[in-house]
């Protein structure tokens, strides 16, 4: 538990059944930014989740112990790619994506790991990558590709 917010959250290991919850947080979440860029499709915005759903490498955001998020950190190569970082619309803005990204970032440093995300065009998740150091590396249409080195 992290007392460092307002609001008490944890980390949990996501199990295979959670996948679907995530992905209709997923829906919810992607939903004004896909709409945005023209690009929401009701079945397509959940079953992309599931085709990439791997739990072993998923944590569930809990915040006073009910399901309010997620976060995939995925080895790849000699880096990680975080994806799937949603938090639930009516907790945003409370510090607690922040804190679950200060904690994952922390565990990148203590292995020296570079970690890459992508982010859509316009999206406001992108001011918080970048406070956290987060750079360009290019960019599409539809996202933008990021990383962060370790820092010691």
């Amino acid at each position: 538990m992290n007392e460092s917010t307002a609001t008490a959250w944890a980390l949990r290991p996501a199990e295979p059944e959670d996948v679907e919850v995530i992905a209709e947080l997923r829906a919810i979440v992607m939903r004004p930014d896909l709409e945005r860029l023209g690009r929401y499709d009701e079945h397509r915005v959940r079953q992309r989740l599931r085709d990439v759903y791997a739990s072993e490498h998923t944590s569930v955001v809990l915040v006073d112990g009910a399901f309010a998020g997620c976060v995939t950190l995925r080895p790849v190569e000699d880096w990680l790619w975080l994806e799937n970082f949603y938090l639930s619309p009516a907790l945003q803005g409370r510090g607690i994506g922040t804190a679950v990204l200060r904690s994952l970032l922390a565990r990148a440093d203590e292995e020296g790991m570079t970690v890459r995300l992508d982010v859509l065009q316009g999206s406001a998740a992108r001011a918080l990558y970048e406070r956290h150091g987060f750079v360009e590396e290019r960019q599409d249409p539809v996202d933008v590709y990021m990383a962060r080195t370790p820092t010691s």
